[in-house]
């Protein structure tokens, strides 16, 4: 990938604390509009990552190249409990009919009717869909999403699988995903890397059609090799999974 083509590239890039290097030399490449999958265990970089490419830490060495214009969406929304949900939306924000900017971002995540609510009276997927609005609608180039799921219940979660596909079809930023959940880095993205001790361990591209799930032919499989990455051992899948199986789903 070049230079010009890459949205986000890192070269030999190095963050430590003390003397623990938690990211070692790191080289990567995120193209326009790619939906990176991050998977590590705790302690193996990740969100020191995410928070380097958001501007919320520094590196100590190498070369970190980054749009101008990006958002960060957290496990926590992150509201501010004083402002209705439409001045979260444009917090910090000034720009022209930023209210009228604000509804429209909060119609895009079905709020339209919450558009005065207060973060109190919101549910767990309500927040996080205000969260998701309050990046959109600063039209990022790169979206970085750190376990933005991870609190809700399985049906929000489908939902908002759902939606994330949804969106990130229609804007085309580049989305990079910190998570710890394997089915949903491969329900999501176009391609899954496994860090480990600050470093990529492994890469896989994702080239399941869409819409995807669990019970699709060859998901189990790529399932089955991150998970043997990641520490947890699995034995090869059958080539067919069974006719009847609870599957989890991400249209898109």
């Amino acid at each position: 990938m070049s230079t010009i083509e890459a949205a986000v590239q890192l070269r030999n890039v190095v963050r430590q604390f003390g003397q623990q290097r938690v990211i070692d030399g790191l080289d990567l490449d995120i193209a326009p509009g790619e939906f990176v999958a991050l998977l590590g265990a705790s302690g193996s970089g990740k969100t020191t990552l995410l928070r380097s490419l958001a501007g919320l830490d520094s590196i100590d060495s190498g070369q970190l190249r980054v749009p101008k214009a990006r958002a960060a969406v957290f496990q926590e929304p992150r509201l501010m409990p004083w402002k209705r949900a439409w001045k979260n939306v444009i917090l910090g924000l000034r720009i022209p009919e930023a209210k009228a900017r604000a509804v429209q971002a909060l119609t895009e995540v079905g709020l339209a009717h919450r558009l005065e609510a207060y973060p109190a009276t919101l549910s767990g997927g309500e927040a996080q869909r205000v969260a998701l609005a309050r990046g959109l609608v600063r039209e990022p180039k790169l979206l970085l999403l750190d376990e933005p799921f991870a609190a809700l219940d399985a049906l929000t979660r489908i939902k908002m699988h759902r939606l994330i596909i949804e969106l990130w079809r229609k804007h085309t930023p580049a989305v990079l995903l910190v998570t710890h959940d394997v089915d949903e880095a491969i329900l999501l993205a176009d391609r899954v890397i496994v860090l480990a001790d600050g470093k990529i361990a492994e890469q896989l591209r994702i080239d399941l059609p869409r819409s995807r799930d669990t019970g699709q032919d060859g998901f189990q499989a790529i399932r089955a090799r991150l998970l043997n990455l990641l520490g947890v051992e699995v034995d090869a899948p059958a080539a067919r999974p069974p006719a009847i199986n609870l599957r989890r789903v991400a249209h898109g």
